[in-house]
């Protein structure tokens, strides 16, 4: 008798990967799924097998209803396996990672931005005065899309934003002092029974911070915002209705409101600033088509500078012809000089 897929999934996420549901005997329900699950799973040693390993690599570029899955959630499910056969090896079920030497290719990952998806910033401010005339929450969320803009924020490092950590100066630039981000994990995968975990900076020591300078346009509205809405009793800027994190589908449904407000309908065709992280983006390629200097635009946004050529080669290639005009600019006033040396 098999089983169907929403039930194996249940049991599998809901306990048999959950450490902390083992406290408890599964529900009966999930019981019988996990032996069946145990009854038609394959033995660890047959993973080996190349030809098994495909069939189950070419499983992963596939949802559940057969449909073929986005090449960036293969690449991330791959790494996954990886890091499981990893295990296996440090275990001493296999001598070497499997995967080491299959002939075997994932879906080619589209990771450069595309610069038709990405605002502009007179749309930019079409954008974020859309947000701040919504009623209800949108007031409040125009500075937190600012901070995605202007200091090229992650959500996740907006939201754990302290009060402490910026200086906000009465004119002129400010600085954020960024130290880490919140995710939502869920209470049952965290340690404490939270729904959110507070992280340190992606791909950082746990204590590192990132100082990122902010033009006065955000230091204006980080400040009004704080005169306007105070902070939460832990110093966060930002914040829902009853005083917790905000949640990434409340701040995408007034994104998406603020869009039917903002846009025209070619810029919707273009799908044009589509997610709210697509600011983060406009945000760093103004700072490369600005001519700021690329180990300067990595540092500040929190990447290293292979990620930002990859994924900003585009608007590289339009920061490589403003550094080319500049210095034929200066080659044409040496080559002045010496005509008038020479006529003298």
């Amino acid at each position: 008798m098999s089983r169907a897929p929403d039930e194996l999934r249940r049991a599998l996420y809901s306990w048999a990967f959950n450490k902390r549901a083992w406290e408890e005997d599964p529900p009966e329900e999930w019981q019988a799924a996990l032996d069946w699950l145990q009854r038609h799973s394959l033995p660890v040693a047959e993973l080996a097998e190349p030809d098994v390993l495909r069939r189950g690599l070419d499983a992963l570029c596939r949802k559940v209803d057969g449909a073929a899955a986005a090449a960036k959630t293969v690449k991330r499910k791959k790494a996954a396996v990886n890091e499981v056969f990893g295990v296996a090896v440090e275990r001493g079920y296999f001598t070497q990672n499997p995967l080491s030497g299959l002939r075997w290719s994932a879906p080619e990952v589209a990771e450069e931005v595309d610069p038709d998806c990405v605002p502009n910033p007179a749309q930019v401010g079409r954008l974020l005065a859309a947000v701040r005339a919504l009623p209800g929450r949108g007031p409040h969320l125009y500075a937190f899309f600012g901070c995605m803009y202007y200091a090229a924020m992650r959500p996740a490092e907006v939201i754990h934003l302290q009060k402490s950590q910026c200086r906000l100066p009465a004119s002129g630039w400010g600085l954020l002092n960024l130290k880490g981000g919140v995710v939502t994990a869920g209470k049952e995968w965290t340690n404490d029974g939270a729904v959110h975990e507070v992280h340190s900076l992606k791909r950082r020591a746990a204590k590192a911070t990132r100082p990122v300078p902010i033009p006065p346009v955000l230091v204006r509205m980080m400040r009004e915002h704080i005169e306007s809405f105070g902070v939460a009793p832990d110093g966060r800027l930002f914040r829902n209705a009853a005083g917790n994190y905000i949640d990434p589908s409340a701040y995408g449904i007034t994104w998406g409101r603020a869009r039917e407000a903002a846009l025209t309908l070619d810029e919707h065709a273009l799908e044009l600033a589509k997610r709210p992280y697509d600011l983060r983006h406009a945000g760093i390629s103004f700072w490369l088509a600005s001519g700021v200097d690329p180990a300067e635009c990595a540092r500040r946004a929190g990447q290293s500078i292979q990620v930002l050529f990859r994924y900003y080669a585009k608007f590289l290639a339009e920061a490589r012809n403003h550094a080319n005009s500049l210095i034929e600019e200066s080659m044409r006033r040496w080559e002045g000089q010496d005509g008038s040396a020479e006529d003298a």
